[in-house]
């Protein structure tokens, strides 16, 4: 539909993909070397600033690949809430994946056959299948970075800055899946879309019954009951230093955009004395 065809533009316009002529600008064409949506090419690249480039891989790899998480069978479910707490990060369900990933290839690398491989996914309600794919899509995401000659810094997960510049190069291509709960009781009200959804039952936000106030997301999913998937929190203050100005002035009028206003007047200020201390 023409409607789409202009969002998608509008959304590369955003993410600095497009020049002022409405062709690929050089960032453009190096986000084009990855194949996957924009956002997550753009959050990539960010990464290789904010140097946390072996994590942002992962997560890609993950969110990329079909969900790791099983249905577990009718009278199982609490058994597999209490086994995948063990992967749960309180950062969020990005974080989350990256520990799946992490524990998976551990236990790859201890398996003397593939059989047990599958036996420690059965035990933990995962797909094998699914966190292969994973595996497959990352080393593809690694030569593609060799191939260009982009930065891949050094594991760090786990670490305070770590987790600070994860957030930051999700942002950097996700600020347009920004959700608030505007009630405190889980029901999110998307940014752009003004429409109120639900966290997805296998986030990890879910299981430990915790409600952050601002998320994240990855995707929002209709048909599974209006539910936002792969969810982690964010500060506004970290949202609205890395939102492009634009982007948020043309966002429709909310309680949640107030909120933001105000974190800006709060925080020009202090941008502006750290300048004349400058």
């Amino acid at each position: 539909a023409p409607e789409s065809l202009m969002q998608a533009l509008e959304d590369l316009d955003y993410l600095a993909a497009l020049d002022n002529d409405g062709n690929l600008s050089e960032f453009g064409i190096i986000m084009s070397e990855f194949p996957l949506d924009p956002q997550l090419s753009k959050s990539i690249l960010a990464s290789c600033e904010f140097e946390c480039v072996d994590e942002m891989l992962t997560i890609a790899a993950m969110v990329t690949a079909p969900n790791c998480f099983l249905h577990a069978p009718p009278g199982t479910e609490e058994i597999a809430l209490t086994r995948w707490r063990k992967f749960s990060h309180p950062a969020g369900d990005h974080f989350t994946l990256i520990n799946v990933f992490n524990a998976f290839k551990e236990a790859s690398a201890n398996s003397a056959s593939q059989c047990n491989n599958e036996k420690w996914c059965r035990d933990y309600f995962l797909s094998c299948s699914a966190l292969r794919m994973a595996e497959i899509i990352r080393a593809e995401l690694v030569e593609i970075m060799k191939r260009i000659e982009l930065p891949i810094s050094e594991p760090d997960f786990g670490s305070k800055e770590n987790i600070l510049s994860i957030k930051k190069s999700l942002l950097s291509g996700y600020f347009m899946h920004i959700a608030r709960d505007v009630d405190g009781s889980g029901n999110y009200l998307m940014l752009t879309h003004r429409q109120v959804a639900q966290l997805h039952p296998f986030s990890s936000y879910y299981n430990t019954r915790r409600i952050p106030e601002w998320v994240l997301f990855h995707e929002f999913s209709i048909s599974e009951d209006n539910s936002i998937r792969v969810v982690s929190e964010i500060s506004p203050d970290l949202f609205m230093e890395l939102v492009p100005q634009y982007y948020f002035s043309n966002l429709p009028p909310s309680e949640s955009k107030d909120i933001l206003q105000e974190v800006i007047n709060h925080l020009s200020p202090v941008s502006t004395m750290k300048k004349e201390q400058k």
